[in-house]
């Protein structure tokens, strides 16, 4: 039997020590309150970031495009194509100018959709920050929304103040508000998306609601698409009295390529006053003026290339097919909707019931009109004094026939595509009421 030495068994088992208990881990001291996680970035900090990179990402176009004309010309300055640019950044998100020709409330859609995107993503960026990835929480969600706002309506207020030092004048208050709520909302959508509470907040909905929400997606998709089409069909008819009004501006070719940008930028209202005018209700361009499928009553208009598509006439002949298109919107979105539900049972091996599609598909109507209502309100605003106060649909009657076209189009579509949907014959056992789905 080998011996072992003393200094063996010290080198071979240091740790090897009767201390009577059992070695635990060192513990982690809890984050103080309003102190972030080890190896998080504060939520003040994340926010200020990611409202401040938003905010320039979404301005330094709109700066571009202004100044383009004014600095190839040598018609101004490096400081006055700053103050246009954020005058533009301004109005791109809902806050009324007031210059020396009136009111201008006429806000660039386009302008819009690159903000709300960038500030889509700040909102994933801070909840990725503040370790809320995953989390599930709408109370996170709802903490990063909230910071991203106050964030960015301190950047709104500064603009405002700024552009006032111009010929321009913005309300600071009513900047701060409206950048407030604009950069919330966008923020939201980011944060629960990165968090995962809105498949949570999905999965708890009832399911009626559900397919009826995005059915009425689906359908004011549609409807704006068609929309799109025809306004590009219009202003592509019109292209020679557009190139006109480009060219009678007298600019340069930096300056034209600025105005034809401009006009890009106002490109999803003109969207949006299609849709409007396939619909029904139209739109005005002017007050005591209308552009509907039987009425078109306009005087002189601004030398605007967008509005060189405007319809001459009511329409009459082939052109009477386009008051169809709604209804043929809704009823594709209720095609869809049949066809997802029959699609899901026969997988389930159940059948659909008539209620739990019909629900859904009359639902859709509602939510397809606030969508278009909606849109509708943002689409329009005055384009200075006098008669051009008055510009874009009227909100309440696109939400009120798109709400009534909708829901008889998709009830329509559903119903037939389940009434000529053969049934399946794979199934031996006799059919079981659909369960709820979760």
């Amino acid at each position: 039997m080998s011996s072992v030495s003393p200094d063996q068994t010290r080198r071979t088992a240091p740790d090897a020590r009767p201390t009577g208990r059992a070695r635990t881990a060192p513990r982690v001291p809890a984050p103080r309150s309003g102190e972030a996680p080890r190896g998080h970035a504060p939520l003040v900090v994340a926010a200020a970031v990611a409202a401040g990179w938003a905010a320039v990402t979404s301005w330094l176009p709109v700066t571009i495009v202004l100044g383009l004309a004014q600095l190839s010309e040598d018609a101004g300055s490096l400081s006055g194509a700053l103050r246009a640019g954020l005058a533009g950044w301004l109005l791109g998100h809902g806050v009324a100018l007031e210059t020396s020709a009136g009111p201008l409330g006429l806000a660039p859609l386009a302008l819009a959709a690159l903000a709300a995107w960038r500030l889509t993503r700040a909102g994933v960026h801070v909840s990725r920050a503040i370790g809320a990835r995953g989390g599930r929480s709408p109370r996170q969600a709802l903490t990063v929304a909230v910071a991203v706002g106050i964030g960015y309506a301190l950047l709104g207020a500064l603009a405002a103040l700024a552009v006032g030092a111009g010929g321009v004048r913005a309300s600071p208050v009513r900047a701060a508000v409206t950048f407030a709520i604009f950069g919330a909302l966008a923020a939201l959508v980011g944060a629960l998306r990165t968090t995962g509470a809105s498949g949570l907040l999905a999965r708890r909905s009832p399911v009626p609601l559900r397919d009826g929400v995005r059915t009425g997606l689906v359908a004011a998709l549609l409807l704006l698409g068609a929309g799109a089409g025809a306004a590009g069909l219009s202003v592509a008819t019109g292209g020679g009295d557009a190139a006109d009004m480009i060219t009678a501006y007298r600019t340069g070719v930096a300056g034209q390529a600025g105005i034809t940008l401009v006009s890009l930028a106002y490109a999803p209202n003109a969207t949006i006053w299609s849709a409007s005018y396939l619909l029904g209700p139209g739109f005005a361009v002017g007050a005591d003026t209308a552009v509907r499928t039987s009425e078109v009553s306009v005087g002189a208009l601004p030398a605007v290339p967008l509005l060189a598509g405007l319809p001459r006439g009511p329409v009459d002949g082939l052109g009477a097919g386009l008051l169809a298109v709604p209804v043929l919107a809704g009823m594709a979105a209720g095609w869809l909707l049949a066809r997802r539900l029959l699609r899901a049972a026969a997988e389930d091996r159940v059948v659909v019931g008539w209620g739990a599609l019909l629900a859904p598909a009359a639902l859709s109507g509602p939510v397809a009109g606030m969508l278009l209502g909606a849109a509708a309100a943002i689409s329009g605003g005055p384009l200075g004094g006098g008669r051009l106060a008055e510009m874009g649909p009227v909100p309440w009657q696109v939400a009120g026939v798109a709400t009534a076209v909708i829901a008889v189009g998709a009830l329509l579509g559903a119903a037939t595509t389940k009434s000529l949907a053969r049934p399946s014959g794979a199934d031996p056992a006799p059919p079981r009421p659909a369960a709820a789905r979760s």
